[in-house]
């Protein structure tokens, strides 16, 4: 049976997922859950994802949610094909564990706010705070500064090869620009790291 992913396509947590599912060669069947009409809050979606969150997939009758999760699991399943995205050293994974704690707490965060300010909010007939939208990018250009650092002695966050944790910030890499800011253009070898990634996402606009 083909591996469903029950998401959304824009969703930056079902490409998230997406991502490392085309950069494994895994074949996957995308079932869109109809947010409008809040499919993920009936007892049927609830049942398999208790908080009402997507995505999640259905492996064979195997359930699995939260997206990190989803892309360690298929990056494990599938490690003898695509592209080895887990390091399987010790010291090796270490660093790749550290890169992917970077990315949730250092990355994530601000540049979410950000696209949620000037991207998102006008989706759902919000107006942006253009205040609010230059605090998260302030917030970012001093973690970036960091990156800028670490991508100076390496290729990559994890070492000299890609990994997930490189992977995982493609949704809001790519989503900052569509709102309005070129930040991760800013800095010479953030620039470097984030052209070397290659992103299959969709454009929402």
């Amino acid at each position: 049976m083909v591996l469903k992913l029950h998401g959304v396509a824009m969703s930056t947590c079902s490409q998230r997922v997406l991502v490392v599912l085309r950069e494994k060669q895994v074949p996957f069947e995308l079932i869109e859950v109809d947010f409008a009409n809040r499919e993920h809050k009936s007892p049927e979606f609830l049942a398999k994802q208790p908080f009402g969150q997507i995505p999640y997939i259905d492996d064979d009758g195997f359930i699995l949610y939260e997206s990190r999760a989803i892309c360690r699991y298929i990056a494990a399943k599938y490690a003898d094909q695509g592209t080895n995205l887990v390091p399987t050293g010790l010291k090796q994974n270490a660093l790749f564990e550290q890169a992917a704690s970077i990315e949730q707490s250092n990355f994530e965060p601000s540049a979410y706010g950000a696209v949620f300010e000037n991207l998102f909010k006008p989706l759902h007939g919000l107006v942006p705070d253009q205040t609010v939208f230059e605090e998260h990018l302030k917030k970012l250009d001093a973690k970036l500064d960091a990156y800028e650092v670490i991508l100076s002695k390496q290729k990559y966050l994890a070492g000299d090869e890609i990994t997930l944790a490189d992977l995982f910030h493609l949704p809001y890499g790519t989503y900052l620009a569509q709102a309005g800011s070129n930040i991760m253009e800013t800095k010479p070898n953030v620039a470097r790291h984030a052209s070397q990634q290659c992103s299959p996402l969709l454009d929402i606009s």
